[in-house]
């Protein structure tokens, strides 16, 4: 039997089981599609309340409620709104909405919006703009706080409380209420600069802090992120005083703090990167004073191992999240009370985290709380009245406003009492008081507990010192004879010395007794010589004989993340054996369970929806062995220990990798570290070795011309018609066709499903869970209607009068390089900055319009049909009627 069709069974019979037996019960149709979609937990009730698209109104992403129960929302580029909603059960109270007039100036120019974060507080509108400023609309990126002075419930008064530097899907995001009701606290993406803060709970720095040979992202994402990443900020109400919390985020979207006065947050990794060494799922952080969490560029990411960064608490996979909740204030039953709600953009799931502690943290299981189809949540926020209220959204998608509750919300009312923190938690703040700045008696209290067995005391008390003049405790710390102090002062000074302790801390670090060590403590031994490295500088020639001769005597080991850690700094020193034996290790090496299992964890969405599932599933099939690509990865840069036996082995193992299956950037990141390793070698042999390597497969990876074209006769469509001929149906469709028309629009020149096409579009094997039929048709008629900035182009004005338009896909001190031809994104066109008289972005998407003009009404459906189907013939919309009956 084929794979294809065993893995198909096998997910029918689980998906069969999972709905007969995990469930909830099943309830019966309202008759609206919008209600019906929807998958909740049993005795939970959903109401459909309001669509802005169909009044003009944008497509909403933020929402707060004010102190008379209204609620004010934001269109992601447009104006906020007010809502007075009708109360649970009222089915004949109308919504009554207005645009919401601020400022001075009432007219019809937009004074205030573009919000991603609302928050009423303070007897204020907080509001968190995340758009840079232009014709319509003059308040930049920032944080403003808007103010109703004269009491006409009108917000008169506008005070700018700091301006960000950043904006898009990446930029700022949102604002919460802190534990002591007398302070806020703000996050942002990594799309966003850190601005200057009055205090440093962690102190940051632009090094990657990573020896692996850095490779950003081949596709041209992240070029332009902040090498400390995302961050989250403590603020006073006046916005005068800023803390930086924590930071090494990717996109956190949003926040919460449960009812102990922990914060939570949901980030995402770059799901290209998928199937990569460092590869990290979507994941929910417990977010500490000082918490560092290790997102960099590319190769930079930090393995979550690493003793200077802290761990998830739960991995949820694939997706993109967007708003994060604590259930304490509404009537739902105590288990959901206690839970974080986690929102996914991407594949429309609302998850349930509920939360156990664990030492001075925390272990967490997420659960499938709500789900549909498509569904691209936005914020969410309990009302007054206990209910989950969320939107829908985003990208000037259609939007929609929903009220979630249980039974008919009477039960449930009490406010759970705060949660008293577990002895280790209370002593971790107690570490974290010294966080922020020199504190007398800050040292003495945070040495002992370097050693701790809890990995978040050890952290605290790190930090705490690292918080200290390093003049106070440097000496102290070369004196230690602790081991595992001395690894956790190895790594504070790293971070905090100055070159001229390298030879002092090397010399340390090298008596401590590596073999009575144990794994967790030997891995955070070879971080602090790494980071002693990032940090402080090359080691000389005496400092690498005597580093290397601790080292080798210890690789290989057994034990993947310690042969990670070995394997860099070996192979960087120039150790005589350290290509010899990191070739022996990739020639068969195998990743830990538990690492396929954190690579891996969307591997549970198969079971969730079907029309996705066996996509994720045929990427799990094919995916790469993540502990042999890294391995080869640090080996790109190998100069010595080489022979010729070696280097063919080497360089034929990246003709296999081509065969493997990952991410968009996947075969990017393979490829150019193959490049990098072949710039190594003497001019005479880089022909033999760039053939044997696969430079013919790394040229041949994208879609070929379409063999199939249009028969005809097309038309200028527009939107409106196209959508009116698919909402009629998509039945008996021809799956193959579908297919040849994707390749002749030249879809499958920019965009992938199922693994294959281009990657200078997003991917759209999940388009039909997400968007409905006029979205999907807009974004092909009308593509300059909305451009993400993820895929923008920018227009270079030249100091000659000329101009240049392409995708900035990287930049360095001199140059752009910038990519102009979409169905050609790796050749780069490289712009002389000194020519450059000015840059902004394009209002015209890359994307070409009029593709699907050739198309006769038939192709255009089975073009749809295709898309929506994600590329899965075995959707129902290729199965005929008649097969469909007998069924």
């Amino acid at each position: 039997m084929h794979v294809k069709t065993k893995l198909f069974i096998l997910f029918a019979a689980v998906m069969a089981a999972t709905a007969c037996n995990n469930q909830p019960t099943e309830k019966k149709l309202t008759g609206n599609p919008k209600i019906d979609k929807l998958k909740l937990p049993d005795n939970f009730n959903a109401d459909h309340l309001y669509s802005p698209g169909d009044n003009k109104q944008g497509s909403w992403v933020s929402m707060t409620f004010d102190p008379k129960g209204r609620m004010i929302v934001s269109d992601q580029y447009g104006y906020l709104y007010r809502l007075q909603l009708p109360a649970i059960g009222d089915t004949t109270t109308k919504i009554q909405i207005e645009q919401m007039k601020i400022g001075a100036d009432t007219s019809s120019k937009v004074t205030m919006g573009y919000a991603q974060g609302l928050l009423y507080a303070f007897n204020s509108l907080y509001v968190m703009v995340n758009h840079n400023k232009d014709e319509k609309f003059d308040k930049g990126s920032g944080l403003y706080r808007l103010q109703d002075k004269d009491g006409d419930d009108n917000f008169e008064t506008i005070t700018l409380l700091r301006e960000l530097e950043g904006e898009g899907e990446h930029g700022p995001h949102s604002i919460v209420m802190a534990p002591d009701k007398k302070s806020l606290y703000v996050i942002a993406g990594n799309f966003t600069r850190q601005p200057e803060m009055n205090r440093y709970s962690i102190r940051t720095s632009d090094s990657t802090d990573n020896l692996l040979p850095m490779i950003k992202d081949p596709n041209g994402h992240d070029q332009h992120s902040h090498a400390r990443g995302g961050w989250i900020a403590h603020i006073d109400s006046t916005g005068t005083n800023w803390d930086l919390v924590a930071s090494g985020f990717r996109n956190p979207f949003d926040m919460a703090f449960n009812n102990a006065g922990e914060l939570f947050t949901y980030d995402s990794d770059m799901e290209w990167d998928f199937g990569m060494p460092w590869y990290r799922p979507t994941r929910i952080c417990h977010v500490t004073s000082g918490a560092e969490f290790g997102w960099r560029h590319g190769t930079g990411k930090w393995n979550p191992s690493f003793p200077d960064n802290l761990p998830a608490i739960v991995n949820i996979g694939q997706g993109s999240p967007t708003n994060v909740v604590y259930g304490g204030n509404a009537h739902f039953p105590e288990k959901y009370k206690k839970a974080v709600f986690a929102f996914d953009w991407s594949f429309g799931i609302i998850y349930a985290v509920h939360l156990e502690p664990n030492g001075a943290s925390y272990n967490a299981k997420a659960e499938e709380f709500l789900s549909g189809a498509p569904l691209p949540l936005t914020d969410g926020v309990i009302g007054p009245d206990g209910a989950l209220y969320f939107l829908t959204g985003g990208r000037r998608l259609e939007s929609d406003l929903y009220r979630i509750y249980y039974k008919d919300n009477k039960e449930n009312t009490e406010v759970l009492a705060a949660e008293e923190p577990t002895e280790l938690q209370q002593q971790r703040r107690k570490l974290e008081a010294f966080h922020g700045g020199p504190q007398a008696g800050a040292v003495e209290a945070a040495w002992p507990f370097l050693k701790h067995e809890d990995r978040f005391i050890r952290f605290a008390a790190r930090i705490a010192i690292e918080n200290q003049p390093v003049a106070e405790w440097q000496a102290k710390a070369l004196q230690e004879k602790d081991p595992a102090t001395m690894i956790q002062l190895g790594i504070a000074l790293a971070r905090q010395g100055k070159p001229d302790v390298k030879s002092a801390l090397f010399t340390q670090l090298t008596t401590i007794d590596y073999s009575k060590l144990s794994e967790s403590q030997q891995s955070d031994l070879l971080r602090a010589f790494e980071l002693a490295i990032t940090r402080l500088g090359e080691p000389d020639a005496a400092q690498k004989t005597l580093l290397i001769a601790y080292l080798d005597p210890h690789y290989p080991a057994k034990d993947n993340i310690l042969n990670r850690g070995l394997s860099k700094l070996l192979v960087h020193l120039d150790a005589p054996k350290a290509v010899e034996k990191t070739m022996s290790l990739l020639a068969d090496a195998k990743d830990d369970p538990e690492e396929q299992k954190t690579a891996t964890a969307s591997a549970d969405l198969i079971m969730r929806n079907p029309q996705y599932g066996l996509d994720i599933a045929n990427m799990l099939a094919k995916m790469p062995p993540m502990q042999q690509t890294f391995y080869a990865t640090v080996l790109s840069q190998a100069k010595q220990g080489w022979t010729p036996p070696l280097q063919e082995q080497y360089f034929k193992w990246y003709y296999t990798a081509f065969g493997f299956k990952g991410g968009h950037s996947f075969l990017g990141f393979i490829d150019n570290a193959r490049r990098n390793a072949l710039a190594l070698l003497p001019k005479d042999q880089f022909e033999h070795f760039n053939i044997i390597s696969g430079d013919s497969l790394a040229r041949s990876g994208g879609a070929d011309v379409a063999k199939v074209q249009p028969k005809g006769p097309g038309r200028r469509w527009k939107v409106e018609e196209a959508t009116l001929m698919i909402d009629s149906g998509l039945h008996n469709r021809n799956f193959e066709q579908g297919k040849a028309m994707f390749a002749a629009t030249l879809c499958s020149s920019c965009h992938t499903v199922k693994g294959a096409g281009g990657v200078a579009g997003p991917d759209l094997t999940q388009l039909g869970t997400r968007f409905s039929n006029k979205d999907i048709l807009e974004a092909i008629i009308e593509p300059s209607k909305t451009i993400s900035d993820q895929y923008e182009a920018t227009v270079f004005t030249m100091k000659d009068g000329s101009s240049i338009t392409g995708r900035l896909v990287n930049e360095d001190d001199a140059k752009y390089f910038v990519s102009q031809n979409p169905f050609s994104p790796k050749d780069l066109k490289e712009i002389d900055k000194k020519s450059v008289n000015g840059k902004k972005e394009s209002t015209v998407s890359v994307m070409l319009p009029g593709l699907i003009n050739r198309l006769s009404p038939e192709e255009l459906r089975d073009l749809m049909a295709y898309i929506k189907s994600g590329g899965n013939e075995k959707d129902s919309m290729f199965i005929s009627s008649d097969k469909l009956t007998k069924k």
